[in-house]
C-alpha cells in the first residue's frame, strides 16, 4: 500500500517521540498533561503478564458490545475482521501503534487471549491495553509486545461481549479516548494524551524529572535541625 507524505511525517515523528518517552514514568506524563488540561486523563489498577514492559504509542481502538447473536452475527462482528480494520486505520508504523479495547462495562470479562492477540505480533504492534480482562498470561508473556488489562481471565468471554466497532471514540476507566491519541502505560497506570499536546507533554515530563532530581539534591542536604525544610 502506498504511503502518503503525511504518513511518513507521522512515522518519523513517532519514532522520535518513542525515544523521548524512554526513561519517563506515567506519573511524569500525567503531571505534565495536567499542566495543560484540568480533566482527568489517567487510569490505574492495570496489570500485565510482564509488568516491566512499558507501553507508548498512537491509539487504535476496538469497542465491544454486549453479545446479541440475532443482530451481531459472527461473520461480521468478529475480532479478526475488526482488528485488521483498526490496523488499516493506523496513521503511523505498527511499532508505534497501540490497540486499546473498551469493554464498555464488562471489566471482569475476557476480551481476548493468546491466540487472538497473536495478531499483534504478526502485525508488529507495540501492544494492547484494555479495561477488560485478558486470558493466557503465560502465552502473552512470551510475545514481543506489551499487554495491560484489568486482570487475567480463565473463561472465554464471547458469550458476554462481541467486538463491535473499530477506530471509534471509546471510554476506558472513565477517560475518553480517541483514535490517533497517544497512550503511555507502566506499572503505575496509563495516561492518554491528545495528539496536539504530545510534544509539549514529553518536554514538560522531562523537565519535571529534572526538577525532581534537583529537589532530591536539596533534600539530601537538609539538616535535621533545619526548621524550614523545603516544599518537597
Amino acid at each position: 500500500m502506498e504511503r502518503s507524505s503525511g504518513g511518513r511525517s507521522h512515522r518519523e515523528a513517532d519514532a522520535r517521540r518513542a525515544l523521548s518517552a524512554e526513561g519517563l514514568a506515567c506519573a511524569d506524563m500525567t503531571d505534565a498533561l495536567r499542566r495543560a488540561h484540568g480533566h482527568r486523563a489517567h487510569i490505574t489498577g492495570l496489570v500485565s503478564p510482564v509488568p516491566t514492559r512499558r507501553l507508548f504509542g498512537r491509539v487504535i481502538t476496538i469497542s465491544f458490545f454486549p453479545t446479541y447473536a440475532e443482530r451481531l452475527g459472527p461473520e461480521e462482528f468478529n475480532f479478526g475482521r475488526l482488528f485488521h480494520q483498526a490496523v488499516q486505520g493506523a496513521t503511523t508504523d505498527p511499532a508505534h501503534t497501540v490497540l486499546v479495547m473498551a469493554s464498555n462495562g464488562y471489566t471482569e470479562t475476557s476480551l481476548a487471549g493468546g491466540t487472538k492477540l497473536s495478531r499483534l505480533a504478526n502485525a508488529g504492534l507495540a501492544g494492547v491495553l484494555t479495561d477488560g480482562r485478558l486470558r493466557d498470561f503465560d502465552e502473552l508473556a512470551e510475545e514481543p509486545y506489551a499487554a495491560w488489562c484489568s486482570g487475567e481471565a480463565v473463561a472465554w468471554g464471547g458469550d458476554e461481549v462481541t467486538p463491535f466497532q473499530a477506530n471509534v471514540p471509546i471510554v476506558i476507566g472513565g477517560v475518553g479516548v480517541y483514535p490517533g491519541q497517544y497512550v503511555f502505560c507502566d506499572s503505575s497506570g496509563a495516561v492518554f494524551i491528545p495528539e496536539a499536546d504530545i510534544d509539549n507533554v514529553l518536554e514538560t515530563a522531562h523537565q519535571i524529572r529534572r526538577d525532581d532530581a534537583s529537589s532530591r539534591t536539596v533534600i539530601a542536604g537538609e539538616n535535621v535541625d533545619d526548621a524550614h525544610g523545603t516544599e518537597r
